[in-house]
Order: structure tokens, then sequence, then C-alpha cells
């Protein structure tokens, strides 16, 4: 049996789903690069708190200085806006426009499409032992 690398099968894998998601609709979405598609969609799911820079950095474990581009490009975009915090003049929350919501909207949509496509044919069991794996390589990565 040929072996197999998991970086390779990981990199083949995120190269389907992008190919995958760029045969839907997303032509007027396409301006909202995939990383910015997920962090709209982070801020947008986590609606009912505030949602710091810092909190993107930890939550998809990118550097500061990346994180800081990518949401200076979204607010030059007209995506984001950065807005003081009445708790601590320091901090900046990041707020989506209403254009990032409507994009937000057409993403998940497409999201949960591709979701269904991806677990046919696969159990909750070997689900949940897909994601315990994943878990266990982005841990070993991270140390």
């Amino acid at each position: 049996m040929e072996e197999k690398y998991i970086g390779m099968e990981i990199s083949k894998t995120n190269n389907l789903l992008i190919r995958s998601c760029l045969k839907n609709d997303f032509r007027d979405v396409n301006a909202a690069t995939g990383k910015n598609a997920w962090i709209i969609g982070y801020i947008a799911e986590h609606s009912d708190r505030d949602v710091f820079q810092r909190d993107i950095e930890e939550d998809f474990s990118i550097r500061r200085s990346t994180v800081s581009n990518m949401i200076s490009l979204m607010e030059q975009k007209g995506y984001i806006k950065r807005e003081s915090v009445d708790y601590d003049a320091r901090l900046k929350k990041l707020v989506l426009t209403p254009k990032a919501l409507d994009i937000h909207r057409r993403v998940y949509d497409n999201i949960i499409v591709s979701e269904q496509k991806m677990r046919k044919d696969i159990s909750e069991e070997e689900l949940k032992m897909f994601f315990d794996v994943l878990e266990k390589i982005q841990k070993n990565i991270g140390e």
C-alpha cells in the first residue's frame, strides 16, 4: 500500500472543498476570500458577545500580524467596523456591516449544502473519530 501523508491529504481535501464552493453561485461573494468568509461567519455566530481580534487569533490559530492585516483589509472592503467598548477603552470589538451580514447568509447556506455533501455515507461514530483525530493533529502541530 502506498504511504499517505496527512498534510498532503488535508491539502487535497482543502483544494477539493474550495473547488466545490466555487462551483456554487459565489461569484458575487468571491470578493470575501475564504478566510474573510470564515471570520465573517465566526463573528456572526458569536453575535451574543463582543468579538475581538485576539478571539480570531486564538480560535483560528493565526498570528497577530496576519489577523491585523486581514481585519484592516476587511474594514477597507466594508465588511467590518471596529467599535470601542464601554468597559475598556483599549479594546475595539469587531462588528459586521450589513454587506458582511448579507455575505454571511449566502455563504452559510452554501456551507450547509457542502457539509451535507461531505457527511454523506459517514456515520456519527466515524465523524466523532474524524474530529477526535483532527483535534489531536491540531494539538500536535500546535506544540
